[in-house]
């Protein structure tokens, strides 16, 4: 299921280039791995991960419903643009 199914239209028109593409990920990979793997037993995979589900968890974290101390302040201000970058980025790597 592709990423315009989704989220709403309206975010979809912004588009994130390459360089916030590497400053979202730099904020991402000490814990999740540049390539997607944890070095933590702890912190999950996420290359390779189902694109639906990297979108519901991020913004579950970022609405404070799946709770989680660090990434709750690591999603709070991601736009559904970033999200959809960080989701694209990490599912279309190899697990």
């Amino acid at each position: 299921m592709g990423m315009a199914v989704l989220m709403g239209g309206s975010a979809r028109a912004q588009t994130i280039g390459p360089d916030e593409l590497n400053a979202l990920v730099s904020q991402c990979a000490p814990c999740h791995g540049v390539d997607g793997h944890a070095r933590d037993v702890e912190v999950p995979h996420l290359a390779g991960q189902h694109d639906r589900y990297l979108w519901n968890q991020l913004i579950a974290f970022r609405k404070g419903t799946r709770r989680h101390q660090d990434m709750r302040f690591m999603s709070r201000a991601l736009t559904e643009p970033e999200i959809e970058a960080l989701v694209v980025y990490y599912s279309g790597l190899p697990r």
